[in-house]
């Protein structure tokens, strides 16, 4: 019997664009029979944000990041010509006129074909990120968790 190929990804960009490259890789590999991790720290925690604020307890620092970051993958901006906003709202408008599928379905059809997602907890707490602020069903873990998962790893990306 062969070994199953693992594919990891590590989102540190906080770019829609960025993202959406890493969950259609992931999504890809799935399909292609690869055991998926994307490991999310940093910006690209904000791919893993709800979309509805919480009211959680938090300071002064944790609730300036959380009103700077975007909330949710639907609101990151795009790495170039996003034009105060108006640059993600054109891309969103072309990819549904091709019928591509939105960062928000990525995530969800990645979570369906059982990729791992995985928050750095690290980040969270420098962010003052707290798990009830994030999806259902992610899991959170630190770098060893990566480095684990990516030392077997035939496929290993950073975007």
């Amino acid at each position: 019997m062969t070994e199953k190929k693992k594919t990891t990804i590590i989102l540190f960009s906080g770019d829609y664009d960025k993202a959406m490259a890493a969950y259609i890789i992931a999504n890809g590999a799935a399909a292609y029979d690869h055991e998926v991790t994307i490991f999310h720290t940093f910006w690209g925690l904000n791919a893993l944000r709800k979309d509805e604020p919480l009211p959680l307890k938090k300071g002064f620092l944790e609730k300036m990041f959380a009103k700077m970051m975007p909330r949710g993958s639907d609101k990151m901006g795009l790495s170039n010509m996003n034009f105060a906003g108006m640059g993600p709202k054109m891309i969103k408008h072309v990819m549904k006129k091709h019928n591509a599928m939105s960062l928000p379905n990525l995530i969800e059809l990645a979570q369906e074909q059982e990729v791992k997602l995985i928050a750095c907890t690290m980040t969270m707490d420098l962010l003052g990120l707290q798990q009830e602020e994030l999806l259902d069903g992610i899991e959170y873990a630190g770098v060893a968790a990566y480095l684990a998962e990516a030392e077997d790893g035939n496929v290993n990306l950073f975007i």
